[in-house]
Parts: C-alpha cells; structure tokens; sequence
C-alpha cells in the first residue's frame, strides 16, 4: 500500500488520515488493552470487522508506521503485531475517546475501574498500559 495522502498541512486532518476510520483505533485498543496481536485475534473482537477490511487496516496502519508486523520464527506464515512508539503514542487519544464515550453513551461496558483512572490520573494509566504491553499483561484482557 501506498503512502497515505494528507488533505491539508493541518494536525487534526493528518491524524484522521491515519486513524479516522473507524476501525483502525479499535486495532490500535485490541493490541495496547486486550493483547490481541494476530489476524486471528482481531476477527475475534466484538465489533465483527470485515475480513477485506482488517487487512486493508492492518498494512495502513504499518505502512503509517502504527504497529509493526512480525513472522512467528516456528512458522512463517503466522504475523504478530505490535505497536510502535507511534502507536503507543495513541493512548492519549484512546483514553480521551473512553472518557468522552462514557460519559455521553450510557450503555457503555467500559469497565468503571478504567474510566475512573482515565479520569484521574491518565498518566498513571498510560504508564500501566505500556508496561502491559511490555509484559504481556494487559488491563483487559478478555479470553
């Protein structure tokens, strides 16, 4: 896939023009919050993505540099994915979308606990997703 196009010079329009679909931060949540890292698993989600879909998301959201793909040394065929920096850098925007959608969508299943440090203290939380994502345990993890 090609370079993304950017419509304008402003912030907001290019970060839609990586991430203002609305599939590609529901990736970018299943790997930093749920330790989803292959195809497999993203088909698992709730939201019931497109097969044709994932995978046009999944190589805009490499080729933008938001995560990064990698072979499972056993068996080449299986790809893991990962975020980058670039993508780790998404967790503000993810907690500030889970703070605005809990408050206006009051049939919400976001977890209270997780809202609630959303709310106090963003730092803190950002800091645990990134060592979850370090460490393999991640905050929801749904099995």
């Amino acid at each position: 896939m090609k370079e993304t196009k950017h419509r304008s010079a402003c912030a907001i329009a290019f970060g839609l023009d990586i991430v203002g679909d609305k599939w590609s931060l529901i990736i970018v949540r299943d790997i930093a919050l749920r330790g989803k890292v292959s195809y497999g698993d993203f088909l698992k989600s709730e939201e019931k993505i497109a097969t044709n879909i994932l995978a046009s998301r999944l190589v805009s959201l490499e080729t933008n540099g938001i995560i990064s793909k990698k072979n499972d040394s056993s068996d080449k065929r299986k790809e893991y994915y990962s975020l980058t920096k670039k993508g780790i850098d998404l967790l503000p925007v993810l907690l500030e979308m889970l703070i605005w959608g809990a408050k206006y969508f009051s049939k919400n299943e976001s977890p209270k606990w997780f809202v609630n440090q959303a709310k106090k203290d963003k730092k803190i939380l950002i800091r645990q997703i990134k060592s979850g994502v370090k460490s393999g345990k991640y905050l929801l993890k749904r099995d």
